[in-house]
């Protein structure tokens, strides 16, 4: 049985540092069947005789032989929702303190959700607000000539809020030619099709805090991420699609970038609409706007679209500093802030990337994201992500993780040529 364990699929180990047997054995019909069949030629080698032995016709003492094997208990890598897979992950990281290093991921998350970045649609917010102000009907101007002209606000912020459609990742990304053009079909890989399961060994799914804390750690260092590619990967940027589950890498990237807008949106708004100095600019600027309108209620709607837009135009210019590599704090304050007021109405000239000084890397805003995600989630698309980088390799076009086994349980029958016999039962796994 330990003969058969030691047929653990080298690609999975290499990559990843799971211990597994791959039960289709680099072919493309995976089966216990396979296994027990392995498991009977090691078990029968062990009552074999020598050359020396055959020629001669000594026997042993019994005249033992190998009777009938079969398998009757198995665990695979993704049974129980892939407790078994987070069972060996969990072992492979037990010497690593995590705790120290990923408290600052845990922290990020917590604050992201107490100040309800993740579900304040500024967006939306700013729709609204335009939606009042085209409500209001402009009386018509005198012109020139003393007739009467339709008026037009010429709303400043206009300028800005145009570039809403353009899409997060068009903004935030100057060359596009940099952006992986991989993509997979998601439906030949685990988290979207039928999953072998075994019978139930060793394949409890109790998690403590801490070791989920083991389970983070392993994401970010086996996997890749935008900015951090590995060449073993068919996705390049795996974490993203660990959150997203999208079939390409721009899809991937293109939903963090629309997810970082959001959190970004709803920070800066945060510091935007408390700072009492950036709200006189803009309402001075309303103000001049409105003033041939003498409407009141507009003055004060036009105020807030131009928060609203140089609340944006920061956000843009967060999220090109943070796809270039630069830090962006969770939370602004007068000395982080980036852009003026007047610079906001020409906001793509200042899209050069940079750094703010202090803050969170893109890095640290994905493992935010992705400690948010569910467990359950996170492990099947690992899973995914597992067989497309095992796959790649030679002699495993049809890995498959679901397929991998972990622990087994099996019955081996010895009989003698005096009619005497006897079944061993034993459970042999890698964590036995």
């Amino acid at each position: 049985m330990n003969s058969v364990l030691a047929e653990y699929s080298r690609a999975l180990y290499e990559q990843y540092g799971l211990l597994m047997v791959d039960t289709s054995y680099g072919g493309e019909n995976p089966s216990i069947i396979n296994t027990q069949e392995h498991l009977r030629y090691y078990a029968q080698k062990n009552f074999s005789r020598t050359a020396v032995s055959r020629v001669t016709n000594n026997q042993t003492i019994f005249s033992m032989y190998c009777g009938d094997v079969s398998i009757t208990g198995s665990s695979f890598a993704l049974d129980n929702k892939g407790a078994v897979l987070n069972r060996q992950i969990i072992s492979y990281m037990g010497a690593e303190p995590v705790e120290g290093l990923l408290a600052d991921v845990e922290n990020n998350a917590r604050l992201i959700q107490e100040n309800a970045l993740d579900t304040t649609d500024v967006g939306a917010m700013a729709a609204e607000n335009q939606e009042a102000i085209d409500a209001i009907d402009l009386p018509p101007i005198i012109n020139e000539y003393g007739e009467e002209e339709e008026a037009s606000l010429a709303n400043p912020a206009d300028i800005v809020n145009s570039q809403r459609g353009i899409g997060a990742l068009n903004l935030a990304i100057r060359d596009k030619s940099t952006i992986s053009k991989a993509t997979v079909d998601v439906n030949q890989y685990a988290s979207h099709r039928q999953l072998n399961k075994g019978t139930g060994l060793n394949d409890g799914e109790e998690i403590s805090p801490a070791e989920r804390l083991l389970l983070e750690q392993y994401y970010y260092e086996k996997c890749s991420r935008y900015g951090a590619e590995l060449e073993k990967s068919l996705l390049k940027y795996q974490l993203e699609y660990m959150i997203y589950g999208q079939h390409s890498d721009w899809g991937n990237l293109e939903r963090m970038a629309e997810n970082l807008l959001f959190w970004r949106e709803a920070s800066n708004m945060l510091y935007l609409f408390s700072c009492d100095a950036k709200c006189a600019e803009a309402e001075l600027i309303a103000g001049v706007v409105t003033a041939i309108f003498c409407i009141p209620e507009l003055s004060e709607l036009v105020k807030y679209s131009l928060l609203f837009a140089w609340t944006f135009a920061e956000t843009v210019s967060d999220l090109n500093i943070l796809f270039s590599g630069g830090r962006v704090p969770l939370f602004k304050s007068d000395a982080t802030w980036r852009l003026s007021l007047e610079n906001m109405f020409a906001f793509r000239d200042f899209l050069n990337g940079g750094d703010l000084g202090e803050g969170m890397y893109y890095e640290d805003y994905v493992r935010a994201r992705l400690f948010m995600v569910d467990l359950p989630t996170k492990t099947l698309r690992l899973a995914d992500i597992i067989e497309m980088d095992v796959r790649k390799t030679a002699g495993n076009a049809a890995f498959k993780l679901d397929h991998c086994l972990d622990t087994f349980c099996a019955e081996i029958q010895v009989r003698t040529r005096y009619g005497y016999d006897c079944k061993i039962e034993r459970i042999y796994g890698y964590e036995m």
